[in-house]
């Protein structure tokens, strides 16, 4: 009775949303008309066609890979720096942990901003041409996007880190010290292993949200030049509701599913078998 409510919720929101897209995925539906016909495996073979689709998906598979690794790097270096016993630690980890507080929308404005006015004025004054037009290119918009997500999603990430460094015994750093370990040899055997469920958990959230990423895509570059940064999330949104193509869209959605499942599911059982008890 008490999960009753959190339950219905869950079906209303998630579960029939979800039966209902993949019924919709199979038919021709506009998004607009209440009729719609059934054609099959048809919107899935489109969507294997579609070359800005395809194009969506590597861009968006790169994007996940190299934001991952930056993210969780950067934010279990602030956490081992913070954690260190040295005055303002409190002050730094509110100041890192800011950026996740400001929205996706003013972030990716703000960051235009930066990215097209303040780098290329600075690359017009100091002659260099690799700040000018950054969001020209479908290489230097990437970078652009992945500086974005870095900087916004470090600090939360870094918390996760903190609750796990903190809960470190002592005694183990301690004996392992008296045994002669110096602080590398105490970082690679006793600290990293201990860390792995603080792995399992920053990648997971880091991976999820860095695929649905969509806000943040929108205000930067839009998809732009010509769709080559368009992450599927915007890929799907504009094949629903700017073509009215639903029911493609649908089938966008539910192969897009599967792959983060499956990518997701996987990297749980990876480093699930990796963590150690202490």
């Amino acid at each position: 009775m008490f999960l009753a409510p959190c339950l219905l919720t869950f079906m209303l929101a998630v579960i029939i949303p979800m039966l209902s897209g993949i019924y919709y995925s199979f038919t021709d539906w506009d998004g607009i008309n209440s009729n719609c016909d059934f054609v099959g495996l048809r919107n899935y073979l489109k969507v294997f066609q579609d070359s800005y689709f395809r194009n969506s998906f590597v861009f968006t598979i790169l994007f996940v890979i190299v934001s991952v690794c930056t993210v969780n790097v950067l934010a279990f270096g602030l956490a081992l720096l913070v954690t260190q016993r040295a005055g303002g630690s409190n002050l730094f980890r509110s100041i890192y942990f800011m950026p996740n507080l400001v929205g996706g929308v003013l972030v990716g404005f703000t960051w235009q901003f930066i990215v097209k006015d303040v780098f290329d004025s600075i690359g017009q004054m100091l002659h260099m041409d690799f700040l000018r037009g950054w969001l020209s290119t479908q290489a230097t918009g990437f970078w652009a996007m992945v500086i974005v997500v870095t900087w916004q999603m470090s600090g939360y990430m870094m918390l996760v880190y903190i609750a796990q460094i903190q809960n470190i015994p002592d005694n183990l750093l301690e004996a392992a010290a008296i045994d002669g370990a110096n602080g590398f040899q105490q970082f690679i055997r006793i600290k990293l292993p201990l860390m792995m469920p603080a792995f399992t958990i920053g990648l997971f959230l880091t991976m999820t949200n860095c695929f649905k990423l969509y806000d943040q895509n929108l205000t930067l570059t839009n998809g732009g030049p010509s769709k080559s940064t368009e992450m599927l999330t915007m890929n799907i949104y504009n094949t629903a509701f700017v073509t009215n193509q639903y029911g493609q869209a649908q089938a966008k959605g539910i192969i897009f599913l599967i792959v983060v499942a499956l990518i997701t599911v996987s990297q749980l059982m990876a480093t699930k078998k990796r963590e150690v008890e202490m």
